[in-house]
């Protein structure tokens, strides 16, 4: 799992029948310090998330246990909202 910030929307009338219903984010990879990486990628939300917000993204086949996401083709699902980080 990493932290992310959402910092866009994909929509896609035309996708894999596992995504339908689905809401997918453009998430930028952080540090631990909130600081961008460089890094994107798509994830499906399973926690209502929205633009702006620092999230905790799952990956691999322990991103499709999110949710209803459980024969998905995702291979990055947001998780969690996260409230604060403290780094030591």
């Amino acid at each position: 799992m990493h932290l992310g910030r959402v910092i866009g929307t994909v929509v896609s009338t035309s996708k894999d029948p596992s995504l339908t219903g689905s809401k997918l984010l453009i998430v930028a990879r952080l540090t631990p310090q909130l600081d961008p990486t460089g890094f994107t990628e798509i994830a499906v939300d399973t926690v209502g998330a929205g633009w702006g917000e620092t999230v905790i993204v799952a990956k691999g086949s322990g991103a499709r246990m999110a949710g209803t996401l459980g024969k998905s083709v995702s291979d990055a699902a947001i998780v969690g909202i996260v409230d604060t980080v403290e780094t030591h």
